[in-house]
């Protein structure tokens, strides 16, 4: 651990999800230490991001709210437009972050990705950002997803993504999803939740299938080819990795 306040921040990080979250913050500690790290590094990304103005970030799967209350306090002047069509998570995440709504600076969607950003206006969103979301949608609808992205973001926009990246070497990838379901195991039949236990082990079926895995080397050419440029991998621990990318200021015309 570095002593450049790095290990201060995640403290008070914790500190601050762990009053509002609560319980659901403090299980997915438990069961993926490393999400609730990306959580926190989407934010930072966010925070660093170099125009002056108000930002206005578009969230996809804002969950129950943990990457959401990351990026609403990563600066004073963003708001937030939080997509996501599942009403379950949503609710909870109304509850946790109804001060942010009274201040007008959160709006929740419940429409599915694709169809919410196809109802933006091109060139109109500083960030679209993501924490856990794109590596559950099917290969052909996160394609689709990237292009919108790429369409609804003012030049110089930014992409934001702390998700699962697929390692290129199997071999390997397949020995940490086998350390991962260990974990699972070990967490959830402590705290008797073999129910939820039965949820992560078919999700995690979900996520490893070939229609649905992001490959990392398929995932950055698919941002390539929708147009993104300074396209970067970084923080990866173990599946984790973070993924930001750009549209460019200046669009070729190409010929």
């Amino acid at each position: 651990m570095t002593t450049d306040g790095t290990l201060e921040s995640r403290l008070s990080y914790d500190a601050m999800f762990s009053g509002i979250i609560g319980q659901d913050y403090d299980m997915l500690k438990q069961l993926s230490p490393l999400a609730t790290e990306m959580s926190r590094l989407v934010g930072i990304a966010v925070s660093e991001y170099s125009a002056a103005a108000a930002l206005n970030v578009v969230e996809l799967g804002g969950g129950t709210g943990i990457t959401t209350l990351s990026i609403l306090t990563a600066r004073d002047a963003v708001s937030v437009f939080s997509i996501d069509n599942e009403p379950t998570m949503q609710r909870q995440a109304k509850t946790n972050l109804q001060q942010w709504v009274d201040d007008g600076r959160l709006v929740f969607c419940d429409d599915d990705a694709l169809n919410a950003l196809k109802n933006l206006a091109d060139n109109s969103v500083d960030i679209v950002a993501s924490a856990y979301t794109l590596h559950n949608f099917i290969d052909t609808y996160r394609r689709d997803v990237i292009g919108e992205i790429f369409r609804v973001l003012k030049p110089g926009g930014r992409f934001i993504n702390g998700d699962r990246y697929a390692l290129d070497d199997m071999a390997k990838h397949t020995r940490l999803i086998q350390q991962e379901v260990s974990r699972y195991f070990s967490v959830l039949i402590g705290a008797a939740k073999l129910d939820l236990l039965e949820h992560w082990i078919v999700h995690l079926f979900s996520d490893e299938s070939e229609n649905h895995v992001m490959r990392e080397s398929t995932a950055l050419q698919q941002l390539r080819e929708a147009g993104f440029s300074g396209i970067n991998l970084s923080h990866r621990v173990e599946v984790n990795a973070l993924v930001t990318a750009a549209k460019p200021v200046a669009i070729s015309s190409g010929g």
